[in-house]
């Protein structure tokens, strides 16, 4: 008596049919190394926002860093808890003369634009974003004298917070003072 083992799978399905398979999953592999080897390590890491005009930027930096400096002079530790209403329309006073030197700072950058043909294109878009965004900051302060409350800061939506926008673009350029300040933020 023989026994004979039952056909498998293999046995039914053609040689030539394997060996397209296994060429196909080949393939696939090794196009998805190669793409994976492109992406993390080929690929360019220039940001969308970035421009060509290396020294505005510095400059641009340098001109941020001095109006930071000014802002962290108004810096006031005190406890709003304890304070009540006008402690906090204190604050909203702290708070537009914070807004005075970013608003500076904007008008500053403003009167030099970038040399480069994109730099002059996106520049005056992310001037026009901080300019949303010193208006809520303004609109802000209006909210705490008018509640004499500590209010949560709601700033324009675009998408994302515009500060992070903002924040997002002054990376892309190596401009990291030039984000919006993170004053508001408690």
């Amino acid at each position: 008596m023989s026994h004979t083992a039952p056909p498998t799978a293999d046995d039914t399905i053609p040689a030539w049919r394997r060996r397209l398979a296994r060429s196909a999953v080949g393939a696939f592999l090794v196009g998805m190394i190669v793409l994976w080897t492109y992406v993390l390590f080929l690929s360019p890491r220039e940001g969308v926002n970035r421009f060509e005009d290396r020294q505005w930027a510095e400059r641009a930096e340098s001109i941020c860093a001095d109006y930071a400096d000014d802002r962290s002079l108004l810096a006031d530790y005190r406890r709003l808890d304890s304070g009540g209403s006008e402690l906090i329309r204190e604050r909203a006073d702290i708070i537009d003369r914070a807004t005075d030197i970013v608003d500076a700072m904007v008008d500053e950058l403003e009167a030099d634009l970038p040399a480069d043909a994109k730099g002059q294109a996106i520049v005056p878009m992310w001037i026009d974003e901080y300019r949303i965004y010193i208006d809520d900051r303004r609109r802000y302060t209006d909210e705490l004298r008018t509640t004499g409350e500590n209010l949560p800061f709601y700033e324009t939506m675009s998408e994302v917070p515009i500060s992070e926008r903002l924040a997002t673009f002054a990376a892309d350029n190596e401009m990291a003072t030039c984000s919006p300040p993170l004053d508001l933020g408690m």
